[in-house]
């Protein structure tokens, strides 16, 4: 049992140190300047197959709603619809995958490769969510 001195220092798996304690917070991916790519490049492919969102959603089978969502941030688009959502607008979905991973890694300015987002552990739950109210 630990009496006294710092809490230990844990090292976040996407995160990093400094100073010998993590740093910042980390990110929603929905909320990241690399997901913000990716809403990008959906939103690029849909108007170059001449589609608004709503002839997308019918494609899909879907209410317009679901893409509005989709392409403003608003809801996630898992693995299976980004496969939908290419598919539906005549692409090869591992050819836009692999496009958009290349421009991330890149460093094409819309993320931070070099300082990944980390995790901040030195708060606790109820601790945090205050915080991120005020």
């Amino acid at each position: 049992m630990r009496t006294g001195g710092p809490p230990p220092v844990l090292t976040a798996f996407c995160g990093h140190q400094k100073g010998g304690r993590i740093t910042a917070g980390m990110l929603k991916s929905v909320h990241s300047p690399a997901y913000a790519h990716v809403l990008a490049k959906l939103v690029e492919m849909r108007k170059q197959a001449g589609l608004t969102q709503r002839d997308l959603a019918r494609k899909l089978g879907r209410e317009h709603s679901f893409v509005w969502r989709i392409e403003t941030g608003e809801r996630r688009l898992d693995v299976v619809e980004f496969l939908w959502v290419c598919q539906a607008l005549g692409q090869d979905p591992a050819a836009v995958y692999r496009h958009v991973v290349r421009a991330i890694l890149a460093g094409d300015g819309m993320f931070p490769v070099s300082e990944p987002p980390v995790l901040k552990a030195a708060e606790t739950g109820p601790e945090y969510r205050k915080r991120r109210r005020n």
